[in-house]
């Protein structure tokens, strides 16, 4: 696998002509230079910088899918701390350059599917997260990661109203946090990731709802018990713990085997919901024996 750096990532008019590239220069080649999981993709074609960054769920710059470009702006994220605990060989509240400025990133393009039943293609900048849990060191107990949200009353609005319980949480089991899908993204399109979508630093696992993938992260925390996640506690009955996207399990409110995908227009009809996102070959064998309708 290779270990790009922002300079080795594709300009993003280049990636808007992926079709040409990969007719001129061959499937095979261009997959080379991406990292596991995206080479099995090189036809994905992402969606507009626009698009991206115009449409997002993050509550607490508020409730409207444009709210976050709105209001995200004045979100300082430099100087940022993360805060690493729990069962780790080397806790600690450490800045973000020194937490991950020596962990190349390279490009990810994946599929991006919302529990509301709308997708993107976005092509990350990022790096695995098992190798800022081998930074760390991951004592044997530990069976979980749990992560939360920056809390910043002063310019996070909706974190004045009890939207949800503040901070935002979020957590997956210790083979789930490892498998090299899972990224910590801080970048797109080769640029820095912007604050609606998770500056600086935000998960992302393309196999599970979107809501899974927690932004502008502040804590890391090794545990043996399964964390706390914030949609979980507010609506058990909806929201599960893996929320592993399946299209033969529907929200109570709406069937999740179709979706809406992102700028197809108004003619554009719904593709059909793939399992486990279009990942199943990669993740599927870390659910064997699991009943996925009670643990959804």
């Amino acid at each position: 696998m290779s270990n790009l750096t922002r300079a080795d990532v594709t300009p993003e008019a280049i990636w808007m002509n992926r079709r040409q590239i990969i007719a001129a220069m061959g499937a095979g080649s261009l997959a080379g230079g991406i990292g596991f999981g995206a080479r099995a993709q090189n036809t994905l074609e992402p969606h507009s910088w626009e698009q991206i960054t115009g449409y997002n769920n993050f509550y607490e710059f508020g409730i409207g899918k444009d709210d976050p470009a709105k209001n995200a702006g004045a979100m300082k994220t430099e100087p940022w701390t993360v805060k690493v605990d729990g069962l780790v060989d080397n806790p600690g509240e450490f800045s973000l350059a020194d937490l991950i400025g020596d962990i190349p990133t390279e490009e990810r393009i994946y599929r991006f599917r919302c529990v509301e039943a709308w997708s993107m293609v976005i092509p990350w900048n990022g790096f695995e997260l098992n190798k800022l849990l081998a930074k760390v060191g991951v004592k044997p107990e530990a069976k979980f990661v749990a992560f939360e949200t920056a809390v910043l009353p002063d310019v996070m609005d909706g974190v004045n109203y009890p939207i949800l319980d503040w901070p935002y949480r979020e957590g997956l089991r210790l083979d789930e946090a490892m498998h090299p899908l899972t990224i910590m993204a801080t970048g797109l399109y080769g640029k820095p990731i912007p604050n609606q979508n998770g500056a600086p630093m935000r998960l992302v696992v393309p196999w599970k709802y979107g809501f899974k993938s927690i932004k502008s992260i502040v804590r890391m925390s090794l545990v043996e018990d399964q964390p706390h996640a914030t949609w979980q506690q507010t609506n058990p009955k909806e929201y599960g713990f893996y929320s592993n996207v399946n299209p033969d399990v529907d929200h109570p409110r709406w069937s999740q085997a179709s979706e809406r995908v992102i700028g197809a227009g108004l003619f554009g009809g719904r593709i059909d919901t793939l399992p486990f996102n279009g990942y199943a070959d990669q993740v599927a064998s870390l659910y064997d024996g699991m009943d996925l309708r009670e643990n959804f």
